[in-house]
């Protein structure tokens, strides 16, 4: 993923949503669903099985959602009965027959997979009465009732200065839903919102490409006139500049002083040994002293290549790329691509 990849404009409400749900699907639970997060035993792992749901709601579709999903869990436990599917709606406007239509692709799931199915719904929507929560219906003494986990996105908006610290990235996720729907009339407030939500994402402890996936999330859901979204750009790349916050402070302050001290050794021999070379050299050593601290019980295996790169303008490219790799074997990449 380049570093602008996030800058998009889709129309595709469906696809956004069912990206963040794939990367984030343990968060989302936690978010959303925390009761029901903690009885998953989220070790064994989790399988989407979105082709398998295509074929069961193909010719059932009641209304239009944002997203669906179905995943294969299994809860805490032993045992085959203990493997359960998760069906997970992501409604983003009022349907009157939307409980109805959770009921449809309840059963018709369960008459396939002949196991215990776990219907649960988020309402994005602002109609604040709207809470279908159940569908029933009976008659001569029949009767047939579904109740189902709901999540109102609104609710959350009296806890804001909470999701804003939040480490789940699905806080993020609900900031700009209940933001864009809050400065819909007001792009210049709508601007400042995202510029402020995408700050506190740069804030929390989350690996880049993992921030960049909520980023792309971001600029599909709180969208800007052009002039604005430029204004939001110069904003974006400068946080992308940002060392990332794996690192205490006296660790970042221990990296700039190994990237000072190399760069000041490569003046002083780019007088004795001729500006190039020193400057290389320097280079070479501040990449050396930020890795040394990153990656010490790898640092045999990055220093033949990182004295390998002669090339000036590329070791300054790769310094800020290194500050944010995620492990030695995103370093090793890095130090290898040309």
């Amino acid at each position: 993923m380049q570093e602008n990849d996030y800058i998009i404009r889709n129309n595709d409400y469906d696809t956004p949503w069912k990206e963040a749900l794939e990367q984030f699907f343990y968060e989302f639970m936690e978010q959303f669903f925390p009761e029901a997060a903690s009885e998953i035993d989220w070790a064994a792992g989790h399988e989407f099985l979105d082709k398998e749901l295509q074929q069961i709601v193909r010719d059932a579709e009641l209304g239009k959602r944002f997203a669906d999903k179905l995943v294969r869990v299994r809860l805490l436990g032993t045992g085959e009965e203990q493997i359960i599917l998760l069906h997970i709606e992501i409604q983003g406007q009022y349907e009157a027959e939307f409980a109805k239509r959770m009921f449809v692709y309840h059963y018709r799931l369960f008459d396939k997979y002949d196991r215990r199915i776990v219907s649960m719904a988020v309402l994005t929507d602002e109609h604040e009465a709207w809470r279908p929560s159940e569908y029933r219906y009976a008659a001569l003494g029949c009767e047939m009732h579904l109740t189902f986990p709901m999540r109102k996105m609104s609710d959350f908006a009296l806890t804001l200065d909470a999701l804003e610290t939040s480490t789940n990235p699905f806080a993020v996720v609900i900031m700009a839903h209940l933001k864009s729907q809050e400065t819909r009339g007001n792009m210049r407030e709508r601007l400042a919102w995202k510029v402020r939500i995408a700050r506190a994402l740069y804030g929390k402890e989350m690996s880049r490409s993992s921030i960049l996936d909520i980023m792309r999330f971001l600029d599909w859901l709180i969208t800007l006139p052009e002039d604005l979204q430029q204004k939001f750009q110069e904003t974006a790349y400068q946080l992308e500049r940002i060392p990332m916050p794996y690192y205490a402070d006296f660790e970042l302050k221990a990296m700039n002083k190994g990237l000072q001290q190399g760069l000041q050794q490569g003046v002083q021999q780019g007088v004795q040994q001729g500006v190039q070379q020193g400057v290389q050299q320097g280079l070479q050593k501040a990449v050396i002293a930020i890795l040394r601290k990153k990656f010490p019980e790898q640092i045999h295996l990055f220093m033949p290549l990182v004295e390998s790169i002669t090339d000036t303008e590329r070791l300054q490219n790769i310094i800020p790329l290194l500050l944010l790799a995620d492990s030695p074997e995103d370093t090793l990449r890095l130090l290898q691509s040309e």
